[in-house]
């Protein structure tokens, strides 16, 4: 579980550099889906567990 909050911040984070950093909009979208890709990802394996 700590790899999945790990990957979720550093998705976060580079999202956010994506929207400040003017041309770097490809960033924050790669980091916005992977972002969400690793959510499910996570939620699906939690739920599998239960």
């Amino acid at each position: 579980m700590g790899l999945i909050v790990a990957l979720l911040v550093i998705w976060l984070i580079l999202s956010i550099l994506g929207f400040v950093v003017k041309g770097l909009l490809w960033l924050a979208v790669v980091g916005l889906i992977l972002f969400v890709a690793t959510a499910a990802w996570g939620w699906v394996k939690r739920k599998a567990k239960a």
